[in-house]
């Protein structure tokens, strides 16, 4: 992800999710440290992105999204790989996420790809208030 981009990932955040980041956020993701983002690109442009952060042993899945048209063609699975291969070569020893137990879609997704619940965190969402799911995936620095 590049700063020319987040004018269409806010776009599509704004899009997908009913409690949308905002353009500073995003681009806290490209200038901090620690902190990454990635796109999935077709031949009309931008199809999915995520969002990590990296710090000692721990990697943290902040943000992914993937287009409605583009769901169930393992666009997700690869920014989620790309994520994983970039936590292991930091040193990170799990990767953890929060994501809301009504998200049906997106729970069977992180549970497909070896993510464990953690414990749930009270009220986490606003819009609308939800708990959230603290999840973890153990990373064992061998290939997915």
């Amino acid at each position: 992800m590049t700063t020319a981009d987040v004018e269409t990932i806010v776009a599509l955040e704004n899009r997908l999710f009913s409690d949308p980041w905002s353009p500073s956020a995003f681009e806290q993701q490209l200038t901090a440290d620690g902190w990454g983002a990635i796109v999935a690109q077709d031949q009309n442009g931008i199809i999915g992105y995520a969002c990590y952060f990296l710090v000692d042993v721990e990697a943290h899945l902040t943000n992914i999204a993937v287009v409605e048209v583009h769901r169930r063609k393992s666009v997700a699975k690869r920014l989620l790989d790309t994520i994983l291969e970039r936590a292991r070569k930091g040193g990170c020893e799990y990767l953890i996420l929060e994501v809301r137990p009504g998200n049906k879609a997106a729970l069977a997704f992180y549970e497909k790809h070896g993510f464990v619940v953690l414990y749930h965190r009270p009220n986490y969402y606003r819009r609308p208030v939800e708990d959230a799911l603290v999840m973890v995936r153990y990373l064992d620095n061998k290939e997915v």
